[in-house]
């Protein structure tokens, strides 16, 4: 046994070592995701991103990489993000004039959510006992990732924490959503896409952009105004509370 697993580790550290290793296995992650969610019949609980994340953590967590080995060749797909996200334009340009006949509904939907998302989530962790520092850090952990945490570093917060925790909100968000957008009975696709770009962000989007290209427009518009208005509200209000 010992002179099978002996091989075994000597090509993994040599795998390990070339950067294309880990773009390779992020993409295996998510087809494997990916192919799991359409077997299950698209079914939100079989998510593709959670997939992906639990299978690469599990891989990580037995060869025994550490992170930064790993993203030494993942970070082709963080450097995709940028296009990524600005390519959202396309369906939201497609969806303009809905846009602008909705304007001033989505403004105090984005207040209210962007208010809300804040807001439950450190009264929650302020009522279990949470220290400062993760009541700043949890603040903004509906707005994409990058924002995030830069506004948790403005703030007083743990950039680090903050990422995680944007992470687990969009996933949980593109997880449960759908159903719960069904319990309350909102059918209209531009209501979805926009609830979900507020609360679950980027994945959120992507979630939205498979299920519809209406509530795919407004949840990536709803991401971008999140963004913006927790970067420019939450250290204000942060400052008047502490």
């Amino acid at each position: 046994m010992a002179g099978i697993e002996e091989p075994f580790w000597r090509i993994w550290v040599y795998l390990a070592e070339t950067p294309l290793l880990g773009l390779t296995v992020t993409l295996s992650a998510y087809l494997a995701g990916d192919w799991l969610y359409r077997r299950a019949g698209l079914n939100p609980l079989a998510n593709p991103v959670l997939i992906a994340v639990i299978l690469l953590v599990g891989l990580l967590l037995v060869t025994g990489t550490d992170y930064p080995t790993y993203f030494e060749g993942a970070q082709f797909v963080h450097f995709l993000l940028g296009p990524a996200t600005v390519a959202l334009a396309v369906p939201l340009y497609r969806q303009f004039r809905a846009v602008k006949r909705e304007a001033l509904p989505l403004l105090l939907a984005l207040l209210c959510g962007s208010l809300t998302a804040a807001g439950s989530a450190v009264a929650i962790a302020w009522a279990l006992g949470a220290s400062l520092e993760t009541l700043l850090s949890l603040a903004p952990k509906s707005v994409t990732t990058p924002v995030a945490m830069g506004i948790a570093e403005q703030i007083g917060g743990l950039p680090s924490l903050t990422a995680v925790l944007v992470i687990l909100t969009g996933i949980a968000g593109a997880v449960l959503a759908p159903h719960t957008l069904n319990l309350l009975r909102i059918r209209d696709w531009k209501a979805r896409g926009f609830a979900l770009g507020v609360t679950a962000h980027g994945i959120g989007t992507a979630r939205a952009l498979q299920i519809d290209e209406v509530a795919g427009a407004f949840s990536g518009l709803a991401m971008g105004l999140n963004a913006l208005a927790t970067a420019a509200l939450l250290p204000l209000l942060i400052r008047l509370l502490f």
